[in-house]
C-alpha cells in the first residue's frame, strides 16, 4: 500500500471512530457526556501532571553518581522540547551548589580588556532565546557492538532539547575586545574537576551562546546553574556546564577532556580530535523497544530527528529493515541544530517487521549503517555513533532490537 493510501486509510479511520464517539455522546451512552458533578481542585502555585499519568523518570547509574549520565526517556516525549526536568546529565565531578549572587564569569588572556562579569551583569546585556539540541559525544556507544541496546532510553537518551536563553558569546567578547592573533579559548567550569575544552575563535563568533535560562525558567544546576555555554550542534562534553572562565589564545589548550578523553581512535592508531559536530542522526521511537502492539491494524511510526550541521531535509523509514523506504512527514517548524518530529502511518497486517530510519540534513549528508561506520573507523571508539537504529517486531506485536 502507497504512503498517501496509508494516509487516506488512517484518516478515514479516525473519522469513523469521530462519528461514533459523537454519536455516542448524543445518546447520553457515555460516562464522559455526564460531565463533573462537583467542583475540581483549586489553583495550584505549581502546576502538577495528572494522576492518571506515570511520572517518567531520567535513567541513572547509581555505582558512580557523581561521575555519571542520566538519560532522557524520549520514546515518552511528544513534541521536540524536552521537560527541564529529564534532561540528560553527564557529570564527572558531581554537580555543584553555586550562588548565582556570587557567581562571577572572568574573560582574559589575548583580549583588550580583561574583564569579570557577575550575573546580574550578563542578564543585562541584550539576550536571545533558541531552541537546540545537546548531545553526549557517547549517545549510542553501545551500539557498537553485536549486542544491541534494547529500548530508545538505554541507546539514545543522551540527547535532549531545550530553548537556551542567554548572551552571545559573542556580544561579551566584543566588550573585552579580541585581540588580533586571539585564535582560541579556554572555557572552563565550576565543578570540582574544573572540565574545560578549547574553542575556536569561530565558533564563539558565529553562534554559541552563555545560556542562563532553559525552557522559560533559569537552568536547572545539572545543567549547569547559573551560567552555561552552548556550542550548537557540537558534542555536550564541549558545551561547558557551571561556567566561571573563558581564557583566550593564540593555540588550542590540549585539556585532559579532548586528548585523552572525547577522542576517536582509529584502526591504525591514530586518534581523530576536535571533532565537534554531531552528524545527522535519527530514531524512531514509537513504536520502539519495550513496546506491544495492541494487534494488527494501524499505527503512527514516530521518531526524532537532528543534525549539528544544519536543518534536517528529510526523513525516510522502512518497515522491512531498509529494503523499501517511505518519505516521512516532518513536524514543522524545521530548526537548526534542534529535534525534528518525524511521522508516518503504518499499517501492521501482524507478520514479523523490522522498522528503521534514516536523515538526510541541508549538506546532503545521508545517515549511515552502522556497519559503515565500523568499517571506516574500527570499533576502538565509543563516540560520535550516529548510524541506524533498527527494532524488530514479532508476529505477537512485541518490539526490540535488532541484533547487530
Amino acid at each position: 500500500m502507497s504512503e498517501h493510501a496509508n494516509r487516506r486509510s488512517f484518516l478515514g479511520l479516525a473519522a469513523s471512530l469521530g462519528l461514533w464517539t459523537a454519536c455516542s455522546s448524543e445518546q447520553g451512552d457515555s460516562p464522559a457526556a455526564e460531565g463533573p458533578s462537583r467542583l475540581g481542585a483549586p489553583v495550584s502555585a505549581y502546576g502538577e501532571r495528572s494522576r492518571f499519568e506515570t511520572a517518567m523518570r531520567a535513567s541513572r547509574s547509581v555505582k558512580n553518581p557523581e561521575v555519571s549520565s542520566s538519560r532522557t526517556p524520549l520514546a515518552g516525549l511528544h513534541g521536540i522540547i524536552t521537560p527541564s526536568a529529564l534532561h540528560f546529565e553527564r557529570h564527572h565531578a558531581g554537580v555543584p551548589d553555586i550562588d548565582p549572587a556570587q557567581h562571577q564569569l572572568a574573560v582574559h588572556g589575548m583580549v583588550e580588556r580583561p574583564m569579570l562579569f557577575s550575573m546580574e551583569a550578563l542578564r543585562r546585556l541584550p539576550s536571545v532565546s533558541r531552541v537546540y539540541f545537546v548531545e553526549c559525544s557517547g549517545n549510542s556507544g553501545g551500539e557498537w557492538g553485536a549486542k544491541r541496546g534494547g529500548d530508545v532510553q538505554s541507546t539514545h537518551g543522551l540527547a535532549s532539547c531545550s530553548e537556551w536563553t542567554g548572551v552571545p558569546l559573542k556580544t561579551v567578547l566584543e566588550e573585552v575586545g579580541l585581540q588580533a592573533d586571539a585564535k582560541w579559548l579556554l572555557a572552563e567550569g565550576g565543578d570540582a574537576c574544573r572540565m574545560s575544552r578549547s574553542v575556536p575563535i569561530e565558533k564563539a563568533l558565529d553562534d554559541a551562546l552563555l545560556a542562563y535560562g532553559q525552557n522559560g525558567e533559569a537552568i536547572r544546576p545539572g545543567q549547569g546553574y547559573p551560567l552555561r555555554l552552548i556550542l550548537p550542534g557540537w558534542e555536550g562534553n564541549a558545551n561547558v556546564k557551571w561556567l566561571r572562565r573563558i581564557l583566550v589564545s593564540d593555540q588550542p589548550f590540549m585539556t585532559k577532556d579532548e586528548t585523552s578523553k572525547y577522542t576517536e581512535l582509529m584502526p591504525d592508531g591514530k586518534a581523530w580530535q576536535f571533532t565537534w559536530a554531531m552528524d545527522a542522526k535519527s530514531v524512531i521511537t514509537e513504536p520502539s523497544g519495550g513496546h506491544k502492539l495492541a494487534g494488527p491494524g494501524f499505527y503512527e511510526i514516530r521518531g526524532l530527528a537532528w543534525s549539528g550541521r544544519g536543518v534536517i531535509e528529510k526523513v525516510e523509514v522502512s518497515t522491512d529493515g531498509g529494503g523499501t523506504w517511505q518519505a516521512a512527514e516532518l513536524q514543522e517548524p524545521r530548526l537548526p541544530k534542534a529535534f525534528t518530529r518525524f511521522r508516518l502511518p503504518w499499517k501492521w497486517e501482524g507478520g514479523e517487521a523490522t522498522l528503521v530510519s534514516r536523515c538526510q540534513d541541508e549538506t546532503g549528508y545521508l545517515q549511515p549503517e552502522v556497519e559503515e561506520l565500523i568499517a571506516e573507523r574500527g570499533v576502538s571508539s565509543i563516540y560520535h555513533n550516529n548510524g541506524r537504529k533498527a527494532w524488530a517486531v514479532t508476529p505477537e506485536g512485541v518490539v526490540g532490537p535488532m541484533a547487530g
